[in-house]
């Protein structure tokens, strides 16, 4: 039989950062914001009502009344 010497050496392998759940919830927030305050926008300027809940109802907000959040 041959004898084999095997050298173990040790390498430190660094994942890629990763981002926390905080930060992908954060994020996912904000582009949910971002396109809610685009879709509010867009009817606000096409002059289309929206649709909300409000207090256990539905209730259509005329375009002249929509507010957008900055």
């Amino acid at each position: 039989m041959r004898k084999t010497s095997s050298i173990k050496r040790s390498v430190k392998v660094e994942s890629p950062k990763r981002s926390t759940a905080d930060d992908a919830h954060k994020r996912i927030v904000a582009a949910a914001g971002s396109a809610v305050r685009k879709a509010l926008r867009a009817h606000k300027a096409a002059g289309d009502s929206i649709v909300v809940w409000e207090n256990g109802r539905v209730v259509k907000v005329p375009a002249a009344k929509i507010s957008v959040p900055r």
